[in-house]
């Protein structure tokens, strides 16, 4: 078995994973990045609308700031974000939005003079300052007072990424593609790195790092329906997870995103809707117009979603071989908008619906798309349970977006939460000698081969894989999507459970030699499985609605009794449901909980009595 050692060693190679190795590298420390994939194909390439950080440098942003920021990022959340993480976030946005321009990125930029824009598809004319020409520009998004949401076009992920891949590249960040992490090494104290698989040979690694990090994106592909790229499968929550002492916070909290294409559930991005695109029912007439007259399309995420669902139910849907949808309609932007500002829509509306953009209705649904949970940190962005692991981006509950994120909010967080919590393993390295143990490594390595020999002999049973993989998504589909009932999520737990004892039955069908995708499904279902249990689990246990969690049976928002973050572990591999405890939601409250101005709902008060 190969081992490597380095300072610093990232697990995700997208803008999280190299914004932090970047900062480690610029002070010196060796830094290597895993990722299953080439870099630069790292889900963060996919995001399309923007970064959001208050620049003000636009007419319909000026009079922005990071406290206005804050207030919009805090709300988003339905008082669910750590407070102090989400003034950490906006203070640092614009400094790290003008270092990624620094560092190349080609941000739109103002021009000077008349422009027009469309809002609830209609036409407004406004007048950008000649002296602002140049500066970096921003469009409007959902569940905001102002216009920051910083692009490139609608393929800013794609941008940035390349932008960060180069500067890696520049300070000497080692990046190995093609491997996968299996497992930490740990002795239930100190993180010591990760054993891996290389996807090309099959073959066991051992990486030993000083500090270990944590960015291997979201998790969507425990769900049937996501805008998530195939690799987004939890794998590396799961190795979390199977360490027994480190809690992932806030898993129920799963953003449903309102504009994911039927039947393949690609994302379009909200800047659809930010530029002036409109939502359209089986009439073809607008409808969030009515549900939420001031923001209409561009209320947060979960109050779209929950709209749309809702207009669905109510039959205005549009039916299909695929099921029901409904229609976002961009045409009315006009040709040389769509095909230059939303060239990325377009491309995915000829290539995988076979339209046009510009002459046809879109069909789209609310599909699963992001996870506020992950590895819960602290504000430095260190993991709670063991020394030494660090997390950041989508992969980490650092916790600024609480039950609901802004669009916009968590690509800015990615080179944000980069820049701070690089800084702090930067820190932690200074003047640390290496502590780990070989015997910590040998034990990782020989329960990870103990299970590949099980597998691959059939050991413990023949269950399918796939059909196992299957149960789970249908069960998550199923009971925990975007409206929630007692009696849906004790269903959903329950089929866990057999899901669960399946995952433990699991023998393979080829094999298992060599760069095996059955064999890497197999290594990570049982942990995949456990991930969805502490999604349902934890939606089950939480007797309120906030942000994307809504339960029907309990509407309101709970302040008395449920202000708080759920912490799940599972330090006991024979359980069937994870070990679950809560902390305050913020120990820093600059703005106290109230009415988010839209989505409507009643809320139990802080201060309020029980019955």
């Amino acid at each position: 078995m190969q081992t490597f050692v380095t300072d610093v060693l990232s697990i995700g190679a997208g803008l999280a994973g190299e914004r932090v190795a970047i900062e480690a590298a610029g002070a010196g420390f060796d830094s290597i990045c895993l990722s299953i994939v080439p870099a630069r194909r790292s889900h963060s390439s996919a995001a399309q609308g923007g970064m959001q950080a208050a620049l003000g440098n636009c007419v319909m942003g000026e009079g922005d700031s990071p406290d206005v920021h804050f207030l919009d990022t805090v709300k988003g959340s339905d008082w669910g974000c750590d407070q102090e993480v989400a003034r950490l976030f906006c203070d640092n946005a614009p400094i790290a939005m003008r270092q990624m321009a620094h560092w190349g990125v080609p941000w739109n930029r103002v021009v000077g003079g008349k422009s027009f824009y469309y809002k609830g598809g209609e036409r407004f004319e406004k007048f950008e300052k000649p002296e602002n020409e140049g500066l970096i520009t921003a469009r409007n998004f959902g569940g905001t007072a102002k216009w920051r949401t910083c692009y490139t076009s609608d393929g800013t992920g794609h941008t940035v990424l390349y932008t960060m891949d180069n500067r890696a590249a520049e300070l000497g960040v080692t990046v190995h593609d093609k491997v996968e992490v299996v497992s930490l090494i740990h002795d239930g104290h100190e993180c010591m790195g990760a054993i891996a698989r290389c996807l090309r040979t099959g073959e066991l690694r051992a990486y030993l790092a000083k500090a270990t990090l944590v960015a291997s994106g979201g998790f969507g592909r425990i769900y049937r329906e996501s805008t998530n790229a195939v690799i987004n499968d939890g794998g590396a929550h799961a190795a979390v997870l199977d360490t027994g002492v480190v809690p992932l916070g806030n898993m129920e909290a799963i953003q449903f995103h309102p504009t994911g294409i039927v039947p393949t559930y690609i994302l379009v991005t909200e800047g659809c809707r930010g530029d002036g695109g409109t939502l359209l029912d089986v009439n073809e007439e607008r409808f969030m117009n009515t549900y939420e007259p001031d923001k209409a399309e561009l209320a947060s995420r979960d109050v779209v979603s929950r709209w749309m669902m809702h207009h669905i139910r109510e039959g205005k849907g549009v039916k299909s071989a695929y099921g029901e949808h409904l229609w976002l309609d961009i045409r009315h932007l006009g040709e040389e908008h769509i095909r230059v500002k939303l060239r990325e829509v377009d491309d995915i509306c000829q290539n995988f619906l076979g339209i046009d953009p510009v002459e046809s209705l879109i069909p789209v649904k609310p599909v699963q798309h992001y996870s506020m949970g992950g590895v819960r940190t602290d504000k430095d962005g260190k993991a709670y349970g063991l020394e030494g692991l660090f997390a950041a981006g989508e992969a980490a509950c650092w916790d600024m977006h609480g039950f609901n994120r802004l669009g916009g909010n968590s690509l800015a967080e990615t080179v944000v939460a980069g820049m701070v919590v690089g800084a702090k393993v930067v820190e932690y390295l200074k003047g640390r000698e290496a502590t780990w143990t070989t015997g910590a490594m040998r034990d990782a390595a020989a329960q990870v081969e103990d299970r590949i020999s099980r597998l691959s002999s059939g050991a413990d049973g023949d269950e399918n894989v796939y059909a196992v993989r299957d149960a789970m998504q249908d069960a998550l589909q199923d009971g925990v999507h975007i409206f929630r009932t007692g009696e849906g999520l004790e269903n959903a737990v329950e089929r866990l459970r057999e899901v669960q004892q399946r995952a433990a039955r699991i023998g393979l069908k080829s094999g298992g030699h060599g760069p095996n995708p059955e064999l890497g499904l197999a290594l990570k279902l049982p942990g995949m499985v456990r991930l969805a249990q502490c999604i349902a689990y934890g939606a089950l246990q939480r007797t309120e609605s906030r942000g994307s969690h809504a339960r029907e049976d309990y509407p309101a928002r709970n302040d008395r009794d449920w202000l708080s973050r759920t912490l799940a572990t599972w330090p006991d591999s024979g359980a069937d449901v994870p070990t679950l405890r809560y902390e305050a939601a913020t120990q820093v409250m600059e703005i106290p909980p109230g009415d988010r101005g839209y989505g409507g709902g009643s809320i139990i008060s802080m201060d309020s009595t029980k019955d």
